[in-house]
């Protein structure tokens, strides 16, 4: 009885002033982008600049409920003291390392010379398919495809997204629902680490480190991470099955929560993981100096070697992923994000 009533005082305390504004959206053709606003506030940015400047589209920047931003800024615009490493690393986004040999998630305009000969691709946003304003919540559809060989190759998969953005007086929610279609005759999802479903943070959402870091990929190319400032740096994770700081990154959770301050105020960062996933619970890709990704495919390197999840499409097949953030500007405690991750597995099928 004592679990019971701390769990329902929890989620009562969380529903004060928890009515959902108002979310509308406006388009900007010039900038290529179209605003989201949540209760007249600017909450975020659809950001299709085009492959001259971004490989894929992403949510950039994004704000909390009181305005604080919690992306890092590089390489779009750049802000004194933080990293300048993993140029790919923008905004929100969704790619994958391995697809039929092609690497959609490191591809940026700043490759590094190690990997001028690696094959990428590039995820084209082709249309805005529904923008849909309302009461409560806003829905963003939109397609793309992914070709490969820089985009100038052979189209591998097609893709359909639907953001489904809301919020309260201090919170934003973003559901994030992409169907991913086999356009070529087979369509092979290796098993690597990078991946799937991401967000780069801010500086001061970072886990404090007085220690430089070199980071290699699959393909053996390191990026050395400098040891930096770490005034005002706070961040934490914790996971759903209790596990904390760095050592969260290669586990599997149903949610995990970046903790930590900005602006002088508490700002918590929750991605949950759907049961209809592949690989639910999935495997976390959470790095201390700022990624903040969830991998379902990435068994093999998370698992030493005793699990491996390669996904095979034929042409015409799909498969389907679903992950909701949400940005608080207050803690959020286990019992909230397990009702939440619930809430979640209840409402998106």
């Amino acid at each position: 009885m004592k679990k019971l009533f701390l769990i329902l005082s929890a989620c009562i305390a969380f529903q004060v002033n928890a009515q959902n504004q108002s979310v509308s959206f406006k388009k900007n053709d010039a900038e290529k982008k179209i605003d989201v606003m949540v209760g007249g506030k600017y909450f975020t940015s659809y950001f299709f600049p085009g492959e001259a400047i971004l490989k894929k589209a992403v949510l950039y920047p994004i704000l909390s409920a009181k305005g604080s931003t919690i992306t890092r800024g590089y390489p779009v615009a750049i802000r004194p003291g933080e990293r300048t490493d993993h140029p790919h690393h923008v905004g929100m986004w969704l790619n994958y390392e391995d697809v039929n040999g092609f690497d959609y998630w490191n591809n940026s305009n700043n490759i590094s010379d190690g990997m001028k000969s690696h094959k990428f691709g590039t995820i084209v946003h082709e249309q805005v398919l529904n923008m849909k304003p309302g009461k409560e919540k806003g829905e963003l559809a939109v397609s793309a495809t992914w070709i490969d060989s820089d985009g100038k190759g052979a189209k591998v998969l097609a893709e359909k997204t639907s953001y489904v953005f809301s919020g309260t007086s201090d919170v934003r929610v973003i559901d994030r629902i992409t169907t991913l279609t086999a356009l070529a005759e087979t369509v092979l999802f290796k098993d690597v680490k990078d991946g799937m479903f991401a967000i780069r943070v801010a500086r001061q959402l970072e886990i404090p480190s007085n220690k430089p870091d070199i980071f290699t990929d699959a393909h053996g190319v390191e990026t050395k991470v400098p040891v930096l400032d770490n005034t005002g740096v706070s961040g934490d994770y914790e996971s759903s099955e209790g596990i904390t700081g760095e050592k969260v990154w290669s586990t599997r959770a149903k949610w995990l929560n970046l903790k930590g301050e900005l602006d002088n105020h508490p700002i918590n960062i929750a991605i949950l993981d759907h049961p209809a996933n592949v690989s639910y619970p999935s495997y976390w890709h959470a790095r201390g100096y700022g990624l903040f990704a969830v991998n379902p495919l990435g068994a093999k390197v998370f698992s030493n070697g005793k699990d491996e999840r390669n996904l095979t499409l034929k042409k015409g097949e799909s498969v389907t992923f679903r992950y909701r953030t949400v940005i608080a500007d207050k803690q959020l405690t286990k019992d909230v994000l397990d009702k939440m991750q619930a809430d979640f597995a209840k409402q998106v099928k």
